[in-house]
């Protein structure tokens, strides 16, 4: 069983993904597609990269990954394909598989050069859909492309630790449907920084003392406890183990969220501080 999963900035509303699965099973109807999201804010490779790098390791290897995200070609801008922890990834070369490529390096990376065998007037889609399924068929990578040793990567979702250990700085890299605003910050990094140690987050002008391990750790409050703390600031682990500042149970269409409430943006500063 081939799948192909589509990551792109399209919205709903108008053809444009529509029209992209339609190319894909044109090509190869036997294959499954499955939608990441086509509700990535436009252009916003940031956040892209950050959603596809939590989200490949859900899926089988040999899943082929199409990030259709600032995808077009220009003059130091190519299109890319990429091997990586067994799944392949087609995007452009603009920095966004940067989420990856900052933990580890990829099996195989190629330029893809197939623009010029396809028919007069073909879109970015049609190449991102050749390349999609000649490799959900089993396909080679160097029929659709010729190697490389690198491609670019973006040193904003790399948090930086101060020279005493006593300071992480990431920033917001990703707001959710709820407006809840997660940062580049890992747990893993932090408790191997910590140490031990105790530490608070701290952004703008407010402070949060204590961290949730998941929105689990509120099952022992009483409902009275939860009802009090609606509205509340608060920071936690998601489910992909970022540090994430939320707003309790707030809906984000009535009151708000701490996107909207707390004023935090994408690539605002967000800082783990430790007890010295």
């Amino acid at each position: 069983m081939s799948i192909i999963t589509l990551t792109t900035d399209f919205g709903i509303k108008d053809h444009f993904a529509g029209i992209f699965k339609g190319k894909i099973y044109s090509l190869f109807p036997e294959t499954n597609i499955i939608d990441i999201s086509h509700s990535i804010d436009k252009f916003n490779v940031l956040e892209a990269s950050y959603l596809l790098a939590t989200s490949y390791t859900h899926f089988p290897k040999g899943t082929v990954h199409i990030v259709a995200v600032d995808a077009s070609r220009n003059s130091d801008t190519n299109h890319v394909a990429m091997l990586y922890d067994g799944h392949y990834f087609i995007g452009a070369d603009n920095g966004i598989f940067g989420g990856l490529t900052n933990k580890k390096n990829p099996e195989k990376i190629v330029q893809i050069t197939i623009h010029d065998r396809l028919i007069d007037g073909s879109s970015d889609l049609d190449v991102f859909a050749t390349v999609a399924t000649h490799l959900a068929k089993g396909g080679e990578m160097t029929v659709i492309g010729s190697p490389l040793t690198e491609i670019k990567k973006m040193n904003m979702l790399v948090p930086i630790l101060d020279d005493n250990l006593n300071s992480i700085r990431g920033h917001v890299v990703y707001i959710d449907d709820f407006g809840n605003c997660v940062t580049n910050i890992s747990k893993n990094y932090i408790e191997e920084v910590a140490k031990g140690r105790q530490f608070s987050v701290r952004f703008s002008v407010y402070t949060i003392n204590r961290v949730k391990n998941n929105y689990a750790d509120f099952k022992n409050n009483k409902t009275a406890e939860l009802n009090a703390m609606a509205g509340n600031e608060i920071a936690l682990f998601n489910q992909d183990g970022f540090l994430e500042i939320a707003v309790y149970r707030s809906n984000p269409n009535r009151s708000g969220s701490a996107h909207t409430l707390l004023g935090l943006k994408m690539q605002d500063a967000v800082i783990v501080e430790f007890e010295t």
